[in-house]
């Protein structure tokens, strides 16, 4: 029985010592991924840097976490993100940006400028050319 105990003891210390360096993991966004400010109204209605959007059936939202979030808990809120469009121009993935991601620049905010600047997907930045 104390074997069992230790064990689990043991386990315990060295999956809370992993805990943090878990958190500190980068997000990878993909390429066609733009910045903006989405607040959500009456989902799925939202606006989209003050703009009217709608988020696309089975939109996923994940927070600055990078927890999935429900767009009803998010209501009201401004938030800085990144996020794609569907082929119908509708919302598809939302990141809710950390501080440490909004200081990344620049980052695109259009498609034009997507289409315009280079990509590194390792470095996950952005170069204007």
């Amino acid at each position: 029985m104390p074997r069992c105990v230790l064990t689990g003891l043991a386990a315990g210390f060295l999956l809370a010592a992993t805990a943090p360096a878990l958190a500190q993991v980068q997000r990878s966004f993909p390429a066609t991924a733009l910045r903006g400010e989405l607040r959500i109204t009456q989902p799925p209605e939202a606006l989209l840097n003050g703009q009217p959007a709608r988020l696309a059936p089975g939109a996923r939202i994940r927070d600055s976490q990078n927890m999935l979030a429900m767009s009803g808990a998010l209501a009201g809120r401004p938030m800085v993100v990144h996020y794609t469009l569907d082929t119908l121009g509708l919302v598809l993935d939302v990141w809710v940006l950390t501080e440490k991601e909004r200081a990344r620049q620049p980052w695109p905010s259009s498609p034009a400028q997507a289409r315009a600047w280079v990509f590194d997907p390792a470095a996950q930045t952005w170069s204007r050319p």
